[in-house]
């Protein structure tokens, strides 16, 4: 095909686990249960008809005169000196009625194209933080040589599909010119696909032509098989800026998967009660998605959930709490409603790598996954409520990825699974340490952690006693140690060096461009 005549990868490297340390291999995972369902059809209905109630009735503030066009052309009602925009359920059904009910996203190793929608499960690394914090370094400001680092992880851990928006904000670069280097760094370090900075159409451009010199093809070619996606924050409650609407116009019109994402804590950007918050994102998350389809009909786009509540003590943001669980699984109902593929998160609000960050993880996590969501971003690095990437973080949440891989794995049920003739070849009162069913089993049966620690508590001490967090800082050291460049054809890196010397050129003659 023509997306694979040039980007290479490290082909080898698929289906298997990398260095020395005990990994699932690089696969591609479904989730194969029924999502659960919170809500009943009444009260998924009334959600919706409130939200509808908030789109026609409240409208959604915007600042670009671009988007009012838009809006305005399609018979909305905008009152161009307040900048708001309303519109009625027709506009929101007909646009529905042209979004895809998933995608794929194809990187420049073809072999790890994900697949979002139906009952797939791709996990993406953290993005956004300004610190980095690991415990030999300690805390500090982002920073290019973390970023690297974290992506050389990405690329080691097999259970990383997808790289975030700007895992760690690299904060001693400019801020008008530093996607250059994180881009440029996702496309070298890894052969994953990644998510594209949006603030602006200059930055979601730049995303779209470098993944496309990677790939070896043309931003034409680019349109039937997206490589690249971003995440659209809407500003909770109601706005819309213009920076975010000039990236989401631009990803569209080059048919690049769009996520629309309220950032709707519940107490502060949205009123206390779920059910409003809900009602809230829901209204939200569709104004966006409308805009995509007036730019480009059959545009890609993910129902973006990030609801979740604040301490009511403080203000600060909490994740990982009981209504964050069940945000994510209702938010799965409503993505389904509208048969769009599903994006939320499994965020944690502790300071430290410690108990609170991994109770919390795992609740939003099982929340997610129950919700039937299609892309948990954040899942791998999030720490202190996403103001710090954390390299201890990253492993403990590979540890629990990997443990949902194996829950979400079919259970194999052939009749030598059922073990009839096992449990009739030992005597009652025996053991089946020696048997040959369990022989020919042993170093398949169950799941080999990378991070737990199963060894009895005289022989832990003999070992050095280290407990998780000691346990982690060795194995995120051990994968940089191990990780392995993968290949690059000299002449995509060439083209790309000479289109980031061109672009810093642009940017540093006009830096609003």
């Amino acid at each position: 095909m023509t997306q694979d005549r040039r980007g290479g990868g490290r082909r080898s490297k698929i289906g298997r686990s990398g260095g020395g340390i005990a990994q699932l291999s690089w696969q591609h995972v479904e989730n194969p249960y029924p999502p659960m369902q919170l809500l009943d059809e009444d009260r998924m209905q009334r959600l919706h008809d409130t939200s509808m109630r908030i789109l026609s009735e409240l409208g959604i503030r915007v600042m670009s005169e671009k988007v009012m066009d838009l809006f305005a052309a399609a018979g909305a009602i905008v009152d161009r000196e307040e900048k708001t925009i309303r519109i009625d359920e027709s506009l929101v059904t007909e646009a529905l009625r042209a979004v895809p009910s998933s995608f794929r996203l194809t990187s420049r190793n073809p072999q790890k194209q994900v697949h979002l929608g139906g009952n797939s499960l791709v996990f993406g690394l953290v993005a956004g933080p300004p610190n980095v914090h690991d415990r030999i370094n300690g805390r500090r400001q982002g920073n290019l040589p973390d970023y690297q680092n974290f992506i050389r992880l990405a690329h080691h851990f097999n259970a990383i599909h997808i790289i975030g928006n700007q895992v760690v904000a690299p904060m001693e670069l400019p801020a008008n010119a530093r996607h250059l280097d994180t881009y440029y760094a996702n496309l070298t370090l890894s052969d994953l696909s990644f998510h594209c900075t949006a603030i602006g159409r200059a930055r979601a451009m730049d995303g779209i032509n470098m993944m496309a010199i990677a790939r070896g093809i043309s931003v034409e070619e680019m349109r039937a098989s997206p490589g690249v996606t971003t995440i659209i924050s809407i500003n909770s409650p109601r706005l819309f800026d213009d920076a975010m609407a000039e990236g989401l116009i631009a990803m569209a019109e080059h048919a690049q998967p769009v996520t629309v994402t309220p950032f709707t804590l519940m107490g502060a950007m949205t009123p206390v009660t779920l059910a409003a918050a809900l009602c809230q994102q829901n209204a939200e998350a569709l104004f966006g998605v409308v805009l995509t389809q007036l730019v480009n009909p059959g545009t890609p786009v993910m129902y973006g959930a990030f609801t979740s509540n604040v301490d009511m003590k403080s203000g600060a943001p909490a994740f990982g709490t009981p209504e964050n669980a069940k945000a994510n699984i209702i938010a799965g109902q409503l993505a389904r409603r509208y048969n769009l593929p599903y994006r939320t998160s499994n965020a944690n609000a502790s300071n430290v790598v410690d108990l609170q960050a991994a109770y919390e993880t795992e609740m939003a996590t099982w929340g997610a996954v129950l919700g039937g969501a299609n892309l948990i971003y954040h899942a791998a690095g999030w720490l202190e409520g996403g103001l710090t990437a954390s390299y201890e973080k990253l492993v403990l949440d590979v540890e629990i990825l990997q443990n949902m891989m194996e829950f979400l794995r079919p259970l194999p049920f052939q009749e030598d699974d059922l073990g009839f003739e096992a449990i009739k070849s030992v005597p009652a009162g025996g053991h089946f340490f020696g048997a040959e069913h369990t022989m020919s089993r042993y170093t398949t049966a169950f799941y080999q952690p990378m991070l737990s620690n199963w060894q009895n508590h005289g022989a832990w001490e003999e070992a050095g006693g280290k407990d998780a967090l000691e346990r982690a800082t060795e194995l995120w050291q051990q994968a940089l140690h191990d990780y392995e460049e993968p290949v690059m054809d000299p002449a995509i890196r060439e083209e790309l060096d000479a289109y980031v010397a061109r672009r810093r050129e642009e940017i540093a003659a006009n830096p609003d461009g």
